[in-house]
């Protein structure tokens, strides 16, 4: 009889054991953030209607205007230039998803070389403004995204405009759904971790209270 209840119990934690570990992997699956889509749109001068480009159908479009903008790679100016020496402008919203998350504008003929002004009011949230130096190849990459712009053959490498193309951490993996994400899982442990503590309690006393009997 006792190792009837013996083998009950072992079996028992076992089940639950087993249980909780395909709940806790359901519920981490679950909590695990996942990337939007990159995309950005464009608009300015020439564009009768915004150019929209995502990723799922222009990815070398998309990755390209983004580095563009990508301020981790350009030179930043204490001052911009000129209003008159700026030229044609063109805004690139950058989205995630369906969601706006940084907007930028890019001046690919001003004098001295391309431009990019990040505007201090962003969609979800609030920066200081900023110009950078744009990249040599801004022209032509607005140009083969779509933009209605002149062919040039500046160099596409090297200096300013060289540089892995990446894309921004911001745009892809949002700070704030991570950080919702891993309150999420820290809940979710911590719950886990109350469960097995009241089914060892609960095994405990059914093993002080088997060996009583058999005294």
């Amino acid at each position: 009889m006792v190792r009837r209840m013996r083998r009950l119990a072992a079996v028992t934690a076992g089940a639950v054991a087993a249980v909780l570990l395909s709940l806790t992997s359901v519920e981490v699956a679950r909590a695990a953030p996942k990337t939007p889509p990159a995309g950005v749109d464009i608009t300015g001068h020439g564009l009768a209607e915004p150019l929209r480009l995502r990723a799922e159908t222009h990815p070398a479009h998309v990755v390209a205007v983004i580095e563009q903008v990508n301020h981790r790679g350009l030179v930043r100016q204490s001052g911009g230039p000129k209003k008159a020496d700026l030229g044609p402008k063109y805004t690139v919203v950058v989205l995630a998803g369906d969601a706006p998350k940084q907007t930028y504008d890019l001046y690919p003929k001003a004098v001295g070389g391309p431009r990019v002004y990040r505007p201090a009011k962003q969609p979800d949230r609030k920066v200081s403004a900023a110009w950078y130096l744009g990249r040599v190849s801004m022209s032509e990459t607005l140009r083969t995204a779509g933009v209605p712009l002149e062919r040039t053959y500046e160099a596409v490498s090297g200096g300013v405009g060289g540089g892995e193309r990446i894309i921004p951490e911001e745009a892809l993996n949002p700070a704030q759904d991570i950080n919702e994400a891993f309150s999420d899982l820290r809940r979710l442990l911590l719950l886990n971790v109350a469960v097995v503590m009241v089914i060892t309690l609960g095994l405990a006393g059914i093993a002080l209270l088997i060996r009583r009997r058999t005294h």
